[in-house]
């Protein structure tokens, strides 16, 4: 597996250096000579090599002339994310039937940037961790844990045990997460646009939600409707938060 660009190769040098086998810089290809030389403060191995073969590793994905082996990604143990006392339970973004990387990438990226999320995947019908979503994360990964189950169903009731409360986001019906006072511990279903969030999950939910939409009659990308939940959620935890210290 590899990284490309500069951002995700250094973040996982700083994160995690250990998973990086070595680095490959194309002769000419750009300056980085600050990813190099934090590769080589980690003893990892920083090789140049022709562009001819540096663009057949590369098969045309732009990658600013550097490219790191790593190992294959290490998915999170749910059990030992949850498990762990309310207060530090992570909220749970569960991605139904969601198959285009670039989403995935560009979720992981919004959970990092908010924090106190995990992502968790089903392994069929879904994308897992790819290199075209390391490459759109940009070294996201390296600060969320993501998990993957044999089904979110699975998912679900080992979410339940632990005192998670469960919602999903539909497209019409729900409450407006802006007037509702969310429940921590939360896990949060999203489904694929075209299909929505699967009948059999639909069961299991304590409450749903809706954007309120006044423009188009469009409907979000995954990406963008996940980044305008973890603001809402985040404000409310925080908010919570802030109550039971003051």
């Amino acid at each position: 597996m590899y990284l490309y660009g500069k951002r995700s190769i250094n973040e996982r040098l700083l994160v995690n250096p250990r998973s990086v086998k070595q680095v490959i810089l194309e002769h000419g290809g750009g300056r980085v000579p600050e990813v190099a030389a934090l590769a080589r403060s980690k003893r990892i191995p920083v090789e140049l090599i022709h562009t001819t073969r540096f663009k057949s590793i590369t098969r045309g994905i732009h990658s600013q002339g550097i490219i790191a082996e790593v190992e294959d990604f290490a998915y999170a143990d749910l059990d030992e994310i949850i498990g762990v006392e309310n207060t530090k339970k992570p909220t749970l973004i569960l991605l139904d039937r969601i198959n285009d990387p670039q989403n995935l990438g560009a979720i992981l990226r919004t959970c990092a940037c908010m924090g106190g999320f995990c992502v968790v995947l089903p392994k069929h019908e879904c994308v897992d961790v790819t290199e075209t979503v390391l490459k759109v994360a940009c070294g996201a990964e390296n600060y969320v844990p993501v998990c993957l189950l044999s089904t979110l169903a699975v998912a679900v009731d080992k979410a339940k045990e632990e005192g998670y409360w469960i919602a999903a986001t539909v497209v019409e019906g729900g409450d407006n997460p802006r007037g509702t006072a969310i429940n921590f511990p939360l896990a949060l279903v999203f489904g694929s646009e075209g299909e929505g969030v699967r009948a059999g999950l639909l069961k299991e939910l304590d409450y749903r939600f809706t954007l309120p939409m006044q423009g188009a009659e469009l409907s979000l990308n995954v990406a963008n409707a996940v980044s305008i939940f973890c603001y809402e959620i985040t404000c409310q935890r925080n908010l919570n938060e802030n109550k039971k210290s003051a």
